[in-house]
């Protein structure tokens, strides 16, 4: 983005950092290891002390260097708590896939609950006015959309054919490809994943609602075009269950923050809290995704199906190209972006997993819509199966690095630099 573009107001952030509480690892730790160095200089210096004495501080030593690694495995733990999290859930869902998929009721646990109550907080957290300036900075919502649906779809569908042309996959597998790289991106993880690396939350809701609302007549479209084939949709029933899941909760928010301040004042006060909890109702929602994978794949659901036009191999190659094909994908957007909006971090962030995530919540509807009854549906459904974890892996992975550089470049930001001053370093986050 040109310099003009930068200073107009279009990036300035407006996202209300999310802080956790100080663990006091970093200052603390810091003044442990001086107090060591400054015991052991005073050892050297009196060397006529007794031999008790000594033992007594080399105690002392290794009790506070105990408890400095015990500090940073526990900061570890709390800022890794997202990608912990999903791959524990992973395999919780394979030890006992009934309790996700049936017990639990996740049709209405995870499907309505979760998803109403990470869109409610951020209706809480998010002011009108922040919401407004995300719609007015059309050009940017217009690029990460296009990057999305476009670019992505464009890539992946060469991708698919290249893979076929050298038999390196079935062609349900090379199609199941390219109409997952034809979906929206998600709207809960784009949202937990860019509260947590420190992004643009507002550009976030509005871009993740506006390009599930797209979907519904994109993707049937792009499909179309790609594969020549399409099915009807109920629209009518996919924009009702946008509705109530995504602008019903954003809109209670809105009424909360500015007619209930006691509600208000709560949240901003536990902000971390609250952050950390929508980061556990989006491993939920994940849980019960893979608890119903696992569940019907025991119970013989997906028997008939799941074998149809390719070979475990084949499958096998699949998963290993898309976890790839997600991080050249992620090079390609941080490369575009850092050239369209250098000096804006926060946007930057949120265009990273807004312009490469792919939605299990609306994709899955949507392919099912587009194929029902379909002996390929299994196959054409795997690859978004593949590319869903992987994306909350590498995110997650990310995030706290992201977290850190956002606010490095801000900083750098608010102390006046400009563009030609920018440290070399300054895109190579991925």
């Amino acid at each position: 983005m040109s310099n003009d573009t930068a200073n107009s107001g279009e990036c300035s952030p407006v996202l209300t950092r999310i802080e956790k509480p100080n663990s006091g690892v970093g200052n603390s730790g810091d003044m442990k290891e001086m107090n060591l160095d400054e015991s052991q200089e005073s050892h050297v210096e009196e060397g006529g002390q007794d031999n008790n004495q000594y033992n007594s501080n080399t105690t002392n030593s290794n009790t506070e260097t105990s408890l400095t690694r015990r500090e940073r495995i526990k900061e570890f733990l709390i800022t890794n708590s997202l990608l912990i999290g999903i791959v524990g859930s992973i395999g919780l869902a394979a030890a006992y896939p009934p309790l996700g998929a049936v017990y639990l009721a996740p049709q209405i646990t995870a499907t309505y609950i979760a998803v109403m109550y990470i869109f409610l907080l951020s209706g809480i957290s998010l002011k009108s006015s922040e919401l407004v300036n995300a719609l007015k900075n059309y050009k940017f919502n217009l690029a990460v959309q296009t990057f999305n649906f476009m670019f992505v779809s464009v890539a992946s569908w060469g991708l698919s054919r290249f893979l076929l042309s050298v038999g390196a996959t079935s062609q349900n597998l090379a199609d199941g490809l390219t109409i997952t790289s034809c979906l929206p991106m998600t709207i809960n993880m784009v949202i937990v994943l860019t509260k947590s690396s420190g992004g643009d939350e507002a550009s976030a809701v509005f871009n993740a609602a506006a390009g599930n609302l797209m979907g519904v007549f994109l993707t049937p479209a792009l499909v179309l075009m790609y594969l020549g084939e399409s099915e009807g949709i109920d629209i009518g029933t996919v924009f009702l269950k946008l509705a109530v899941r995504v602008l019903l909760p954003i809109f209670v928010g809105q009424i909360i923050q500015y007619k209930i301040p006691v509600i208000k004042d709560y949240v901003a006060a536990r902000k971390w809290y609250f952050k950390k909890s929508t980061e556990f109702a989006l491993i939920f929602i994940v849980y019960t995704v893979f608890c119903k994978t696992f569940y019907d794949d025991n119970n013989g659901s997906n028997s008939g199906d799941a074998t149809v036009g390719a070979t475990v191999g084949e499958v096998f190659v699949m998963v290993a190209v898309i976890g790839v094909w997600i991080l050249v994908l992620m090079v390609a957007d941080w490369g575009v972006f850092m050239v369209l909006y250098k000096d804006c971090p926060e946007l930057r962030v949120f265009a990273l997993f807004g312009g490469t995530h792919k939605t299990v919540a609306m994709g899955i509807p949507l392919i099912t819509a587009l194929y029902e009854g379909d002996s390929r549906l299994a196959l054409y459904t795997l690859p978004l199966l593949v590319w869903h974890p992987a994306q909350l892996v590498i995110g997650s992975a990310f995030a706290p690095r992201l977290n850190k550089w956002v606010e490095e470049e801000r900083r750098r930001l608010d102390d006046g630099e400009g563009v030609d001053d920018v440290d070399e370093k300054e895109g190579n986050i991925l």
